[in-house]
């Protein structure tokens, strides 16, 4: 915060992430991003067959969503909701328990038993592995949305594109789904200015006791 004349200006920062410190994110990313996948191939071969038995439907869900300076790519999860559940968040919107663009349910009746588990403690998310190394996301970083999402964000929240899309971030780390949309942003913005490989390792230290507890995960 600044003033001017009395004024209460917002004073913002440029991106950190850019240049050589790009370069640097980028060579951990592929470093530690390829280590985790190893470690969590046998996890992920155990959820391939437990999402298999459970419901009918394939293993993989395949979305489009927007990446680093509006670039869009294909994100990969593994799929928590039965077949056919994008056609019916239509029938959902009136129960939407998250503000701004995006749409969050406790009790979202689309989602599969096997889902459920996955999501509170995000093991969903671990194709994104793949993404990470394709180059696409990186291990940390403001969450990817939707392109209809992301024509929603105000002016000021379009900064989160200013850096690769993450696997984790700041704000999952922060609360996830129990902070506001605009919450989630400014810590994202927060990153975004103040990134440094310190701050990534701390992220990524805080990430496992979250998926283990589930906090704000729904």
């Amino acid at each position: 915060m600044e003033d001017l004349g009395g004024v209460p200006l917002i004073g913002l920062r440029p991106a950190a992430i850019r240049g050589a410190n790009l370069f640097v994110k980028r060579a951990m990313d592929v470093i530690l991003g390829s280590l985790i996948t190893i470690i969590m191939s046998p996890l992920m071969a155990l959820l391939t067959l437990a999402i298999k038995l459970d419901s009918p439907g394939p293993i993989i869900f395949r979305q489009k969503r927007v990446g680093m300076h509006g670039q869009e790519f294909v994100v990969y999860k593994f799929r928590s909701m039965r077949e056919g559940a994008d056609e019916e968040k239509v029938k959902l919107l009136d129960l939407n328990e998250m503000n701004g663009p995006l749409f969050k349910m406790r009790e979202d009746p689309r989602i599969t038993r096997m889902g459920r588990f996955m999501r509170r403690s995000s093991l969903d998310e671990l194709p994104q592995l793949f993404n990470v190394l394709r180059g696409e996301m990186s291990l940390v970083g403001p969450r990817p949305h939707t392109s209809l999402e992301v024509a929603q964000y105000q002016i000021w929240q379009k900064q989160v594109l200013e850096a690769p899309p993450g696997l984790t971030g700041l704000a999952q780390v922060s609360g996830r789904s129990q902070l506001s949309f605009d919450e989630q942003c400014l810590l994202d913005i927060y990153y975004i200015e103040n990134w440094s490989p310190a701050l990534d390792f701390k992220i990524l230290l805080r990430t496992l006791p979250k998926m283990v507890s589930g906090e704000g995960a729904y």
